[in-house]
């Protein structure tokens, strides 16, 4: 970054999207490293993370820039590298537990039936045993275990209060429906690996986390990014990453460059109940965010929020299950060749708003299509070729009309 009298204050604020949305994020991230000349992703100013975006937020506030993520969660670095099957652990305890309760929820539930049989309907009397389901289905140990090792050495940390810059890990509160950011004033004592695990106990998939006598769990269920923590806590621009986006078919099928080995189908409806849950999971929490976004601009006149997510046709985030932990190398060089073109679509919108913070865009280096996240080679991405393609030919018809005139 440019030095100036007065320094900008950088935040990052990463969403939630499961383990396919923090790898997305990761291929963000490098990205923008690579083409915003002088950003460190792990010398910003402040950290806001939600869920999935909670685990990638507290790795780069610990040190650990995006290039060196990238080749722990795709590359599959065999001293730190992310094991699935650490996500997908079995909640025994939790089983155990509700198992044991089944005889005293049956015959409690049996006794309230026979007490007024007559007025008491056989399902309404025993709708008690519902108490004894699981409240997920995986634990959730391991997000705990792997942070544990990874901020154990290379002078990183696990306590938000030795971190060098301010780090906020978002979860709600279940008995309460609010919103708590471990890492502020009241809630920094709490390990960033258990405050992480909180933001990403996705109710139903793992069970909620007990942290003091209160019950945790996803952070995602009131805001999508909590972009406002950062902005609260003075961050002057605020880089946002988003990994999930409703997906628009009839958009998709207009633009056949845009399409990938993903097939999409003409209606969302073929795909069956999972598409049709996702689709609506989507536009519920998109709209929220962009609604959050535009208030950003009138409650914090003066700063700048910058969103980058997937486009409205990338069948490849929406068609891969959000869990999915199988195509993380093709995903997170996805998400970094999609950043690319949206730099380079985006770079006259841009440009000024990050000058303004004293950070320069490379566009030699967004030109560049040989570039390749990860390590193997590959083809140059078409759908980023064709926009880079699109828009200098657009720069060359705006000069012609201005020799013209």
């Amino acid at each position: 970054m440019v030095a100036t009298d007065k320094r900008s204050k950088i935040g990052l604020a990463l969403a939630g999207g499961g383990p396919v949305g923090g790898i997305y994020e990761v291929g963000a991230m490098a990205a923008l490293s690579e083409a915003l000349d002088g950003l460190d992703f792990t010398t910003f100013d402040v950290y806001v993370g939600v869920s999935a975006g909670a685990l990638m937020s507290a790795a780069v506030a610990n040190g650990l820039g995006p290039a060196r993520l990238a080749r722990m969660l795709v590359d599959n670095d065999t001293e730190d590298g992310l094991d699935p099957e650490m996500l997908l652990r079995p909640a025994l305890a939790e089983y155990l537990q509700r198992a044991l309760a089944v005889p005293v929820l049956f015959w409690s539930s049996l006794r309230q039936y026979l007490s007024d049989p007559w007025h008491l309907g056989l399902v309404e009397s025993f709708q008690g045993l519902s108490h004894a389901l699981p409240t997920g289905i995986f634990n959730g140990v391991g997000i705990d275990q792997l942070l544990r090792r990874w901020f154990s050495t290379g002078g990183r940390s696990n306590d938000f209060r030795k971190l060098k810059q301010p780090l906020f890990i978002v979860a709600t509160d279940l008995d309460t429906g609010e919103s708590v950011a471990f890492g502020s004033a009241g809630h920094d004592d709490v390990p960033i690996s258990v405050a992480v695990r909180a933001s990403t106990a996705l109710p139903g998939l793992y069970p909620p986390v007990r942290i003091g006598d209160r019950d945790f769990v996803d952070g995602g269920l009131i805001k999508t990014l909590h972009a406002s923590v950062a902005l609260q806590a003075g961050a002057d621009l605020l880089i946002c990453i988003n990994p999930l986006v409703p997906f628009d078919a009839r958009l998709a099928a207009k633009r056949p460059l845009a399409k990938t080995s993903t097939l999409a189908p003409a209606h969302l409806v073929d795909g069956g109940l999972p598409v049709v849950l996702a689709q609506t999971f989507r536009a519920i929490i998109h709209s929220r965010m962009r609604t959050g976004m535009d208030r950003y601009r009138h409650e914090y006149p003066g700063k700048d929020v910058v969103l980058f997510e997937p486009t409205r046709d990338d069948a490849e985030m929406f068609f891969t299950n959000v869990f999915s932990y199988r195509a993380r190398s093709r995903l997170c060089e996805h998400a970094y060749q999609r950043t690319r073109s949206d730099l380079y679509r985006r770079r006259n919108e841009l440009r000024p708003i990050f000058a303004r913070h004293g950070i320069e865009m490379n566009i030699a280096v967004l030109k560049d299509h040989t570039r390749s996240l990860l390590s193997r080679k590959r083809r140059p991405d078409l759908a980023s070729s064709a926009s880079a393609l699109d828009s200098s030919l657009h720069d060359l018809e705006v000069w012609l009309q201005t020799q013209a005139a």
